[in-house]
């Protein structure tokens, strides 16, 4: 694959993928031939590694940064992701959105502020749904969007602290699957991942500083360990490709049989 031909596996934007599973899917992604947007908020470091690593292997991506909380930013966001998309491919269309960008983290029921619950709010749930619309004039037909949620919407995956975290990722999964009936008429395809516990950046680099943590996580994993961002990447990239050209409105558990 050359800077300028994807082989007509088209483009995917991928939000989040500074690090952890963004950053995987973003790898995997490529390797089916598509051309790769990362996005992140910060960490650009991470998302140079990203591009490096897409174009070390003959794949094409570009980094922007975008803030998934400020939807007043989308409308500038969009406009420059249209300058990418010419310059970089000659193209004006995504075949593929993945929603990732997010944090992990919980807070007490007792102790959350509005605040926390807006931050919440906007990054997990209400950013993911306005960018989406935001991109829809952008998406083509036969399109198709993944969206992160989380194990923690299940029953049995309930532990304390986490009711706005879960909460929003609820809301999320339910909206992807009305987002699927909805622009069905276009053949855009909508589903949402679940990831369990998984090796990531995510509530504060908590594997990396707690490693205590992992034995007692793998232990209650069917397959015996936590995820790594490779294994959630490659069924996100899966999601994208015409192999999954008949799932939509579903809810992938990618947990390795956590609380199976």
């Amino acid at each position: 694959m050359n800077t300028t031909d994807t082989n007509g596996a088209g483009i995917a934007l991928i939000t989040g993928a500074s690090a952890g599973i963004g950053q995987s899917a973003a790898v995997e992604v490529a390797r089916k031939g598509m051309g790769v947007v990362l996005t992140y908020p910060a960490h650009r470091a991470g998302a140079d590694e990203a591009v490096a690593t897409i174009r070390q292997e003959g794949g094409t991506a570009v980094a922007l940064p975008l803030d998934v909380g400020r939807v007043d930013a989308f409308d500038g966001f969009v406009a420059e992701l249209r300058r990418v998309l010419a310059e970089t491919w000659q193209a004006g269309s995504l075949r593929g959105l993945v929603n990732n960008a997010g944090f992990g983290g919980g807070v007490a029921f007792a102790e959350i502020t509005q605040e926390s619950f807006d931050q919440y709010h906007r990054v997990l749930f209400k950013g993911p749904y306005f960018l989406t619309q935001a991109l829809l004039p952008l998406l083509e037909d036969g399109a198709s969007i993944v969206n992160t949620g989380s194990s923690s919407i299940r029953p049995g995956d309930t532990e304390p602290g986490y009711s706005a975290y879960a909460a929003m990722k609820a809301g999320l999964v339910v909206a992807s699957r009305f987002l699927a009936r909805e622009l069905s008429p276009r053949g855009i395809r909508v589903n949402t991942i679940a990831p369990g516990p998984t090796r990531t950046r995510l509530g504060g680099d908590a594997f990396a500083r707690f490693p205590e943590l992992i034995e007692p996580l793998a232990a209650r994993t069917a397959l015996g360990r936590i995820g790594e961002p490779e294994d959630i990447g490659k069924v996100i990239a899966f999601l994208l490709s015409p192999e999954a050209g008949w799932i939509t409105g579903q809810d992938l558990q990618v947990t390795g049989g956590y609380l199976l």
